[in-house]
This record gives structure tokens, C-alpha cells and sequence, in this order.
């Protein structure tokens, strides 16, 4: 089994101290987000997780705990989000000099193959422009290429909630273009790949398919299941997650994560709102089996 911690929010940045509690303790709860009165079990031991994957900005909060998890003889590998938009996107996210200091930190501890860097999603707007992306990428790229081996590419979704964050970008003068002409998506993608390839690191896409082969940019899966067995030398196979969006080439996980606790208030974001995450906040429990408490 695969844990994913956390494609619905931040654990590491937010949770690490009810992560390491559920370890030692050899388990968790987790709530299905579309009916909260469905709660599995969730092993955590050792002798039933292949490899753990962290999704996360802000590692800071785990690293002293990974000498403990490898202790422990778990497998991990990170999915570290970095693209340094500021502010006006990423509200409470590390600034691009903290994270990227963090990363490098992580790759220093756990080795550049198990830190993997997603510049994800690419927000065109007419603050971030596609010139701007070539400039922002090509500084990030020299900063953290000795630090990884793999970049992951994907461009915004307008999701659920995100339209009518976007709306309010655009009434303070920030227009977001979820629907970029074919022609101007493709020269940006191969400018960002010619930059990473330059630079050594292999170029992924997230959930879209084979139309950036093009551009250089192969289909990727972020629990990739090949790049698990190469990495961790596992003579293990894992099927398709049918659970994801069209498009995501993932192996199946189980996440442990929960839905509206992210509190770094990403504009663009799936998972939920910065309310949501400060409101949620008072069912957190660190000693609970479960990230958040049933609602009374």
C-alpha cells in the first residue's frame, strides 16, 4: 500500500505532530470526503507501506522527524511545490527564498532523487505572463537543479471554488486566463522545458495527458509507480488510480489527508480556502486517529 500525505492538504507544513503520532501508534481514520459517515482504518506500520509520498510547501515542520520515520523503516519520497508567485496567489505560502532553502535542506538529508520539484500549477495572467514564467523558471531552475532530478508541469484548472477567487483577483485589476490559445500554451512549455532539460532535470506533465509531447514535456504520474521501483529498488507493481481526474497517470493510494485544512491560502487551489483551513483548524485534534473531528 501507498500513502499519499497529503494531496488534500498540507501534513507536513500543518500536521506533522498527529503524523508521527499516528505512526507510532500504527494507524489512522480517514473520513471519505463525500460521506463523513463512511471512516475506514488506515494501517500505518511498516510491513504494510511500500513508500509514503509528501505533499508539501513547507517541510520545515517534519524534518526532525525523519530520522525517526526512517527508524521506523519506512520508504518516502517528497512532491515539493515551488513556484514563487507571491502574495498575490499564495497568500501565507513560504516566500520562493524560504522554500527554496528548504529544499535544498531536504536534499541534503534525504538525496535529490526523493525531493521532486512541481512548478505546478503555470498561472497566466497578465501579472504572470508567459515572459514572466521563462524568467521566474529559469531563476528557480538554477537554484534548485543540483537538488532534484525531475520537474513536474501542469497548468491551472478552474476548479469548483476557484472561480469565484478569480473573479475577485479580477475586480482588484489580476485577470487569470484558465484558456490560453494551443499556439501560446506550447511556446511557454517548450521554453520551460529547454530550460529544465539544459539544466539536467527530466521533464513531467501532472494530468495532462500526451499533448505536451510536443513540446517536451512527457506524461507523468506523481506516485509513479516506476519511478518508486527504480528509486527504492521495489519488485512491486501497484494499478491505476481510478479515482483521480482524467488524465492522472498515478498507481492507486491511500490518502490521509483531509479537505479544507490547508492554511496557506492558495488562490488557485482544489482543496479548499484559507477560511476553510482556519476554520477547520478547531477540529484538529493531534492525539485524534483521524486529522479532523467528527462534526457534532
Amino acid at each position: 500500500m501507498i500513502i499519499s500525505a497529503s494531496r488534500r492538504t498540507d501534513l507536513p507544513a500543518f500536521f506533522s505532530p498527529w503524523f508521527m503520532g499516528r505512526l507510532r501508534a500504527g494507524c489512522c481514520t480517514v473520513t471519505n470526503p463525500f460521506n463523513s459517515k463512511q471512516v475506514s482504518r488506515v494501517s500505518l506500520l511498516p510491513e504494510d507501506v511500500d513508500v509514503i509520498v509528501f505533499w508539501t510547501r513547507d517541510p520545515r515542520p517534519l524534518l526532525t522527524h525523519l530520522p525517526e520515520i526512517e527508524r521506523r523503516g519506512f520508504r518516502y519520497y517528497f512532491q515539493f511545490t515551488i513556484t514563487g508567485y507571491g502574495p498575490i496567489f499564495e497568500p501565507l505560502a513560504p516566500s520562493a527564498e524560504v522554500a527554496v532553502a528548504s529544499f535544498r535542506k531536504l536534499a541534503r538529508i534525504v538525496g535529490p532523487e526523493r525531493v521532486i520539484w512541481r512548478y505546478d500549477p503555470i498561472v497566466l495572467s497578465n501579472v504572470t505572463d508567459a515572459a514572466y514564467h521563462v524568467r521566474n523558471f529559469a531563476r528557480l531552475t538554477e537554484q534548485l537543479a543540483p537538488a532534484t532530478r525531475r520537474v513536474v508541469l501542469s497548468i491551472v484548472d478552474a476548479y469548483r471554488q476557484t472561480p469565484c477567487r478569480f473573479k475577485d483577483l479580477a475586480r482588484r485589476g489580476i485577470e487569470v486566463r484558465t484558456r490560453v490559445p494551443a499556439e501560446e500554451l506550447g511556446m511557454t512549455l517548450g521554453e520551460l522545458a529547454g530550460i529544465a532539460r539544459e539544466a539536467g532535470l527530466e521533464v513531467t506533465s501532472c494530468a495532462e495527458g500526451s499533448d505536451w509531447l510536443p513540446y517536451g514535456v512527457r506524461p507523468g504520474a506523481c506516485i509513479d509507480g516506476e519511478y518508486i521501483r527504480r528509486v527504492f529498488g521495489l519488485n512491486l507493481s501497484w494499478p491505476k488510480d481510478k479515482g483521480q481526474r482524467p488524465g492522472c497517470s498515478c498507481v492507486r493510494s491511500k490518502d490521509i489527508g483531509a479537505y479544507g485544512t490547508c492554511r496557506h491560502g492558495c488562490i488557485y487551489c482544489y482543496a479548499g480556502s484559507l477560511a476553510d483551513g482556519r476554520r477547520n483548524l478547531t477540529r484538529h485534534c493531534p492525539e485524534a486517529p483521524g486529522l479532523l473531528l467528527s462534526r457534532r
